[in-house]
């Protein structure tokens, strides 16, 4: 049977050639490919390695090879012995074959010649079999039975029958979506059951559940409050993400997407089941395992200035060119001007509480200079992960989010460089982008490199706009054990992966590494944010974990348990998703550890204007953070007293200092205007001269720690340290704290994208 077309999945380098030579030999055509590539085209062999199949990368090959169409392929697990023994509890049917390698190029042949004369009537007998485990009790209706549900809702609380509300969910799982229909109906059948196992544990009164006609899981939750579906979806959405399915004797992972309406805001059953699957299109756009309500965001257009008269179309012209100027100086006035009126209004009144504001500012700014000495001194002490892994190096992921348009110019270099990684396991590496148009040349290139690496996996998230989404939407097709994040910019030290891995077989959860500054040549803000990186990864990050006990994810260069990441996600509507990312695994009790010997090299901003954008997103998705996770971490019973301290000093301190940091100013204006000018007052006071001095010299402390733990290349550049020590006490140090502000500002105006 020469000439059939063969797929070769996820097969390690050196076992490619010894399977194209003698397959093109004997007539075959031959192709590199992906998962996806089983549905996409006829083949009549897939040959994969036997790692490919396990977890949700290969729920591609089980939907292209255990469907009843008799056009469907045959597999053909490719791998060394121990490897095909591992993989022992996979498919075993008539269209499933294991071949030892390294074998005789005629026994390839031969083996792939059986599996296409096999007839599909074989391989159907071996797998007409249900799931025997599943509580054949359990009751999951048909679409129709359930609208005549929803419809008496709709009677009953039109009537003033029934209590509290009812909501109708649309549960999708993303994989299905795709390559369901190649699945027989008795796999269906049985997936429906063991999601309806699932449905059951955290059920509210009353539920009911059915199968949608579209592909869906239907469940209807009759007289519950909106927090209560609301917490009862995000159960279920996470209870899915952390199962495996049993699909036909094949274990697979779903990324679930869950729409859901409230029942009586419509005047049909139909009308509220297509508001549910229309929000659950909108869930699906994101895959971070939040349930989306249909009707919940609404969007209200700012009026044109041609709508409005023309001194406000005007100021409206006036504040957008001049924006970052006048929220400066709205901060400024607020944290100077209106603090000193308040002293002046008081002083007047004979209330004078600028004696009491002034020690609590010295105190406040002494203690906090305390904790970054202890941060500098204990990130002095080297501490690595164990010499050996406690087991074996497993496959592992890597998914790089990018954005072409503005990141195609360093996307191969990129790409070449993750796959120059030395890891002794299967390393795949899946690159997830968005792009608002189609970018045929450099696709083209990352496809050539796919073809000539398949552990390169290049995915166009269409319905994408944020990295949140590229990262939620790549984790369907990760295989990897542990699953490492990273921007576009980035390429991490050929060892990093398995330094990863030593961490976490030793119980980590995840690993934070170095970001280094690799273009600090390329200005005065890129030499400046170079050092500054240095002092935030080689020692503030690893000090305050030491101090506080636990790190954080800082979006790139992190090392996640693949199910842990499956689990939380990316949550696309923070502004610093990563961070809210660490704060979820820290509240629950996971274990992040931050490795400032982890290193991998990216770029920085290189204008002041790129920088400002990008830290005022960071500080406002830092005050965002702190908003949503202060009290959840106080309360939470995982969490340490000295973590929860830890805890307060990072999310609610880091938001109040910039505020408090200035509040020296208005003090001396006042005390100036009090005394009839600056040279009457006493600066010579004890408590203000030692508290001052030791304050001050945070700044060259902070420079020393990061001068004797910073990476040896930074090194060589002695002059960009003294060059920071210049730029941060001039003005760095103090832009970054207005930055603050003006995030706090941006924040209470409702303002979240460049306003």
């Amino acid at each position: 049977m020469a000439g059939a077309r063969v797929l070769l999945v996820g097969l390690a380098s050196d076992v490619i050639q010894d399977v194209i030579s003698p397959l093109v030999a004997a007539g075959h055509e031959v192709r590199l490919g992906g998962p996806a590539d089983v549905t996409r085209e006829s083949w009549g062999v897939v040959i994969s390695a036997p790692q490919q199949i396990a977890g949700s990368g290969g729920m591609e090959l089980i939907a292209g090879l255990a469907s009843e169409d008799a056009n469907t392929p045959s597999l053909l697990l490719v791998g060394t012995e121990q490897q095909l023994v591992r993989s022992s509890s996979g498919p075993e049917n008539a269209r499933v074959a294991r071949l030892a390698w390294p074998f005789e190029p005629d026994a390839l042949v031969e083996r792939v010649q059986a599996l296409l004369r096999r007839s599909v009537r074989e391989w159907e007998a071996e797998h007409a079999r249900a799931s025997d485990f599943l509580d054949p009790h359990l009751l999951v209706l048909e679409e129709p039975q359930l609208l005549q549900a929803v419809r008496r809702e709709i009677e009953d609380a039109g009537a003033g029958r029934i209590a509290g509300h009812s909501y109708l969910a649309s549960v999708r799982l993303e994989e299905l979506d795709r390559f369901g229909k190649h699945l027989p109906a008795r796999t269906l059948e049985a997936l429906w059951l063991q999601l309806a196992v699932i449905a059951e544990m955290d059920a509210l009164g009353d539920e009911q559940w059915a199968r949608g006609a579209q592909g869906d899981f239907l469940l209807l939750a009759p007289s519950s409050s909106l927090a209560e579906v609301r917490e009862r979806l995000q159960d279920f959405s996470r209870r899915i993400a952390t199962r495996s399915f049993d699909l036909g004797g094949q274990l697979a992972e779903f990324s679930s997407a869950i729409g859901y309406a409230e029942v009586k805001r419509h005047t049909s059953a139909e009308q509220a089941l297509a508001h549910a699957r229309e929000a659950a299109q909108e869930s699906a756009r994101h895959l971070d395992l939040q349930p989306a309500r249909w009707g919940e965001k609404k969007t209200v257009a700012r009026p044109a200035p041609t709508e409005v008269g023309w001194l406000r179309a005007w100021w409206l012209g006036f504040q957008s060119r001049h924006l970052l100027l006048i929220q400066y100086a709205v901060t400024t006035f607020l944290g100077i001007g209106l603090p000193f009126l308040f002293y002046w209004g008081m002083g007047s009144a004979g209330a004078d509480i600028s004696g009491p504001v002034y020690m609590f500012v010295v105190v406040s700014l002494a203690l906090t200079a305390f904790f970054i000495w202890v941060e500098g001194f204990l990130a002095l002490k080297r501490i690595d992960p164990p010499d050996e892994p406690a087991l074996p190096y497993p496959p592992a992921s890597a998914v790089i989010a990018a954005y072409l348009p503005n990141e195609a110019p360093i996307i191969e270099d990129t790409v070449r460089a993750f796959l120059r990684v030395q890891y002794p396991g299967r390393l795949q590496v899946i690159l997830a982008y968005n792009t608002p148009k189609d970018m045929p040349e450099i696709e083209e290139r990352l496809q050539q490199i796919a073809r000539e690496n398949p552990r390169f996996i290049p995915m166009r998230v269409r319905t994408s706009t944020s990295k949140a989404q590229n990262v939620n939407a790549a984790l369907a097709y990760v295989t990897g054990e542990f699953t490492a994040v990273f921007d576009a910019d980035h390429q991490p030290d050929p060892e990093s992966f398995r330094r990863a891995w030593r961490w976490i077989s030793h119980g980590a959860d995840v690993v934070q590494g170095h970001c280094f500054i690799r273009n600090g040549e390329a200005s005065w803000v890129a030499r400046t944010v170079a050092i500054e990186f240095e002092q935030i990864y080689a020692v503030s990050h690893p000090g305050r974990a030491r101090l506080h006990g636990f790190g954080i994810f800082g979006g790139s260069n992190g090392y996640w348990r693949t199910p842990l990441l499956r689990e939380l996600r990316m949550h696309g509507f923070m502004l610093t998703e990563d961070i809210d990312s660490s704060l979820r695994a820290v509240v629950r009790g996971r274990r992040i550890v931050s490795d400032p010997y982890l290193v991998s090299r990216e770029l920085a901003p290189e204008t002041l204007q790129a920088l400002t954008k990008q830290r005022l997103r960071w500080a406002q998705g830092w005050l965002q953070i702190s908003m949503k996770w202060v009290m959840p971490a106080l309360r939470s019973p995982h969490l340490s007293i000295g973590q929860k301290i830890g805890m307060l000093h990072l999310l609610a301190w880091r938001e109040v200092y910039p505020w408090v940091s200035l509040q020296i100013i208005p003090l001396i204006i006042y005390w100036a205007v009090e005394a009839g000018s600056l040279w009457r007052i006493d600066w010579l006071v004890p408590l203000f001269v030692v508290t001052s001095l030791f304050t001050l010299s945070t700044g060259p402390g902070q420079i020393w720690f990061t001068w004797k733990l910073a990476d040896p290349q930074l090194k060589k550049h002695p002059s960009w340290f003294w060059f920071y020590v210049l730029t941060s006490t001039l003005f760095y140090a103090g832009l970054k704290n207005a930055w603050g502000r003006i995030a706090h500002l941006k924040e209470a105006r409702g303002r979240r994208r460049g306003s």
